[in-house]
């Protein structure tokens, strides 16, 4: 997925004696989510990362399902969900199938207690409001408003944040997020063409080696079921990395558009891509400049796809009644395109100062239970003069 990057002790060669000042040898770890055939990472442990000393007994982490199947625009109020004070309680699924799940979060408390750890899932968290560090075995990512977290599955974690104020949109993706095939030469370099490069890509740094014995509980999530793992060191017990496989930040704020005469179509605003979905990034950019070009975009089927739209901030051309935080689904089946009035209103415009995420998905997505708390009933009927 990203470039090879190193941090720490490493030893001169790979599955070879690395010894402590004491004469005891380190513990190597492979790292992949993929097997062993695709990319990974070495990491070298104070301890062994196996010593479980202790198990709690499991509890349910699956989405309520509300609806199954449905065939109508939708609208979600994104900032209703109440902020709570765990991480992961605050974590509350909106839209769900088997390739991902897209939930919105509102945690008021860091993680101090407890590490998390997703064993089904790469995880995309979008930082919406709020600031902080992702700590991990790989050390530490700062993070800020409009940033993207991608923590590759099977990676430990706690997130420290900096205020009580932090906004969340998250997507679990059920095979490795990824950059887009299309911006990648044939040895997975960014190409010229991509809208953003490897300079970009913020990878970990400051490794501190944590080497601690104690009762360190590890909550992981497998198959919908959160498991209580109590481990008997600490597990930044890491003294050094090295591989392709590790957690990183992109901010949207880095992410160049790309324009045209013409109204451009959705997958040039392309960010990464997984298994039967898509990421875009919306972001300020310059409208088309044809002398009778129309900005807006242009009426279109989903008929394969089911199209979520996370809004961040600034004006949105072509919806009215926009607020932070929305999240609209245009579902597969039926057309769907601009509000009315808002063709006409657009032609002349010369930039939009828009910030969104969107999330294609090429199998329909259900709604949960927590969803139809927060919905716009009315949305359906937006487009009816």
């Amino acid at each position: 997925m990203a470039h090879y990057t190193s941090l720490g002790s490493i030893p001169h060669k790979r599955h070879t004696q690395f010894r402590k000042p004491d004469g005891t040898l380190y513990s190597e770890q492979l790292f992949s989510t993929e097997g062993f055939s695709n990319d990974y990472s070495l990491l070298y442990h104070a301890h062994p990362p196996t010593q479980i000393i202790k198990t709690d007994e499991p509890v349910s982490a699956a989405p309520a399902i509300a609806e199954e199947k449905m065939l109508k625009h939708r609208s979600f109020e994104g900032f209703k969900i109440q902020p709570e004070k765990d991480y992961l309680q605050s974590r509350m699924p909106v839209l769900v199938n088997n390739d991902c799940h897209i939930s919105l979060a509102a945690p008021q408390e860091s993680m101090q207690d407890y590490f998390y750890k997703n064993a089904d899932a790469d995880e995309l968290i979008f930082i919406h409001e709020g600031s902080g560090k992702l700590l991990t075995q790989y050390g530490e990512l700062p993070f800020s408003y409009g940033d993207y977290l991608i923590i590759p599955r099977g990676t430990i974690y706690q997130i420290y944040f900096d205020s009580s104020d932090n906004r969340l949109f998250i997507v679990e993706s059920f095979s490795p997020i990824r950059f887009p095939k299309k911006y990648l030469s044939k040895y997975g370099q960014l190409l010229e063409h991509s809208p953003y490069c490897e300079r970009d890509i913020r990878t970990p740094q400051n490794l501190q080696t944590i080497d601690e014995k104690g009762d360190f509980i590890i909550k992981t999530k497998k198959k919908g079921v959160l498991y209580g793992l109590h481990y008997a060191h600490h597990p930044f017990d890491v003294v050094g990395w090295d591989g392709c496989c590790y957690p990183f930040a992109f901010s949207i704020h880095d992410f160049e558009p790309i324009t045209g005469r013409v109204h451009q179509p959705p997958p040039v605003h392309q960010t990464f891509e997984a298994n039967n979905f898509v990421v875009c990034s919306f972001v300020p950019r310059l409208f088309d400049y044809h002398p009778q070009s129309i900005p807006a975009p242009y009426n279109h089927s989903n008929i394969d796809s089911d199209e979520v739209l996370y809004y961040v901030d600034g004006d949105f051309m072509s919806r009215k009644n926009v607020t932070r935080g929305m999240i609209t689904l245009h579902p597969a089946g039926i057309p769907h395109g601009p509000h009315p009035g808002t063709v006409e209103k657009s032609i002349g415009a010369k930039e939009t100062k828009e910030l969104a995420v969107m999330i294609d998905t090429f199998h329909p997505l259900m709604l949960t239970q927590q969803a139809l708390g927060i919905e716009n009933e009315n949305y359906v009927m937006s487009w009816a003069e």
